[in-house]
């Protein structure tokens, strides 16, 4: 067919900054039927799902402008390279976190065109309304000097941008979704390269605000935010070490929405349920994948995996929040190696398991096989609280003298579900959960008070990262293997390596045995001593040798990713260009 300018039909792409298009398209679609019937439409359809709202419309709106570029004098007019570039360097983790490969129709080079050439920006109009929106923003304050109030969460998104905008050197904040209602769940990060794993640096999250009425760990880490950024320009050397060897992330709301709801009420009559859950009343810390009982069946057999568990397909049959879901992508997307989830109504840290082993027992002690590094982590934050390890009989009804402020989850109470748990079973990392005290939404004036008691051990805690041994598993060439096992004589739980071939496990002092293996290498064992007086993680490094042929069209049995069924079962053909490694 002739190209000429049409009417632009497309209904995924009927919010462009223009009314005409042309066919052919870049991409060869003769028509708008061809167009809308192939997987590229498809996936700009299902794109705000798949990625949980991340960079959404953004995706669509450049996907839309090579599907549908906009046609002037029946001459078509390319988008712009450096849109592309952008929107790639913002979003491409996005991609890998669900493990899709970056769309083959916004490839930068193929598809679009440079400034000299002639081109459009289809992000021109979005960018235009957010700089309004942001320019509506709060006047300036300073970023940095701590307001103990409660902030709103207009309030706290301004704060945490402004914090990251003043030490950019390192810090940037970054979205991981959205909530039911669409507010963003941000996370602030601190470290000496933000954007960038680096090599043997360790990753740790702090979750706040997971019951949107448990608001303490919300403003915690806000001031955590900008006492990290303030002390590291005043030149605090215990700052700056940390921040310069560690990678930090802060998500202070997991669930907006819930505190908005919670702060309507606010402190003086806000009760033990209202806002704890999210807008679909869903709560949240119920919503993760029950990986503990499919680890309790499996464990005695020796065929099944019993740490790195596969979500079960049932899992997706049910409601997953959209919280839920972002964090869990989150979770899979980064080498986490410790995390703390920041909740309120008692005094005392818990650490899993939090499901009981015996499924009748509501209070049961029931361990990890990290039993010992989860109590020296807990003990981490405990002991640097002011007040958490003291003896007191009675705190919030409940009474933790006898073991110093913390307890195994499943001895407390039971229940499925919860994030730390899963934390645990599908990935590296090991979280505890922190209750900040008797009072689920204490009085402004109790803020200050509560960031001196807590202060020390939040620090404490993220320096703790640091013990154990860390190390790079490398092949005779000098690459690092990625998904390498590392495994401890005596505790059946594994670690994997990261994308380098980098790995942390948190350990304790004693003598180990560990085991580096990999598919298609031989494995290594080593004896490794930790001293108790080490106050860094000590470093062990694994050199394995190839053996034999690793088999051949891998590709084809491994089993397809999760968002793969989007496009089996619509009929067109299935888009192997989004799947990586082919």
């Amino acid at each position: 067919p002739i190209a000429k300018c049409t009417e632009l039909n497309l209904g995924y792409c009927n919010d462009m900054e223009y009314s005409r298009t042309m066919f052919p398209n870049i991409l060869g679609h003769r028509n708008r039927m061809e167009a809308e019937s192939g997987p590229e439409y498809l996936l700009l359809s299902v794109i705000h799902a798949l990625l949980n709202g991340e960079c959404t419309p953004e995706i669509r709106l450049v996907g839309c402008s090579v599907l549908a570029s906009p046609c002037q004098n029946d001459k078509m007019i390319r988008p712009c390279r450096s849109t592309c570039e952008a929107l790639r360097k913002d979003c491409g983790h996005s991609f890998e976190a669900i493990e899709m490969a970056w769309p083959y129709f916004l490839d930068c080079d193929r598809f679009f065109a440079s400034d000299q050439e002639g081109c459009f920006d289809p992000l021109a109009g979005l960018k235009a309304r957010q700089e309004i929106a942001l320019s509506s923003l709060s006047p300036e304050e300073p970023s940095t000097i701590i307001q103990f109030t409660y902030t709103s969460n207009a309030q706290m998104y301004s704060l945490l941008k402004r914090t990251a905008a003043k030490c950019s050197h390192i810090s940037q904040v970054y979205s991981i979704g959205r909530s039911t209602e669409g507010r963003d769940l941000l996370v602030i990060e601190f470290t000496d390269n933000p954007g960038q794993h680096e090599l043997l640096e360790p990753e740790i999250k702090l979750v706040g605000n997971m019951h949107g009425n448990e608001v303490l760990g919300r403003q915690l880490l806000i001031y955590l935010a900008q006492y990290l950024c303030s002390e590291y320009i005043l030149g605090n050397q215990r700052i700056q070490t940390l921040i310069n060897t560690t990678r930090i992330h802060l998500l202070a709301s997991m669930n907006p929405d819930g505190y908005e709801l919670a702060a309507a009420e606010g402190h003086l009559f806000n009760g033990w349920i209202s806002g704890r859950a999210n807008a679909q009343n869903i709560d949240l810390n119920r919503n993760f994948p029950d990986l503990t009982s499919l680890f309790y069946r499996n464990r005695r057999s020796r065929h099944y995996r019993i740490d790195h568990i596969p979500i079960p397909d049932a899992y997706w049959f049910g409601k997953v929040a959209p919280e839920t879901y972002a964090v869990m992508k989150w979770i899979r997307a980064l080498p986490f190696v410790q995390s703390a989830s920041l909740h309120g109504g008692e005094l005392v840290i818990s650490y899993p398991f939090d499901f009981s082993r015996d499924v009748h027992e509501e209070k049961m002690f029931s361990p990890t096989p990290d039993e010992q590094a989860f109590k020296q982590l807990a003990r981490t934050y405990a002991d640097a609280h002011a007040t958490m390890s003291n003896n007191d009989t009675d705190r919030c009804g409940a009474s933790f003298y006898r073991t110093r402020g913390i307890i195994n989850g499943a001895l407390w109470y039971s229940f499925a579900g919860g994030m730390s748990d899963f934390n645990y079973l599908h990935t590296n990392c090991l979280e505890i959960t922190v209750e900040l005290g008797c009072d689920k939404f204490p009085s402004e004036a109790e803020l200050y008070p509560e960031w001196k008691r807590n202060k020390e051990a939040l620090l404490s805690f993220m320096e703790s990262v640091h013990r154990g041994i860390k190390g790079v598993v490398k092949d005779t060439d000098g690459n690092g293997i990625k998904g390498a096992t590392i495994s401890i004589r005596g505790i059946r739980k594994d670690v994997t390596t990261a994308e380098d071939g980098d790995y942390w496990r948190l350990l304790n002092p004693g003598t180990h045995i560990m085991t580096a293996t990999a598919k298609g290498f031989s494995r290594v064992s080593k004896r490794v001593h930790l001293p108790h007086t080490m106050n860094k993680a000590g470093r062990v490094d694994f050199v394995l040798e190839k053996v034999g042929h690793a088999g051949l069209g891998g590709i084809e049995r491994e089993e397809k990713p999760w968002w793969w069924n989007y496009f089996s079962q619509s009929g067109i053909s299935p888009p192997n260009w989004l799947l990586r490694n082919v």
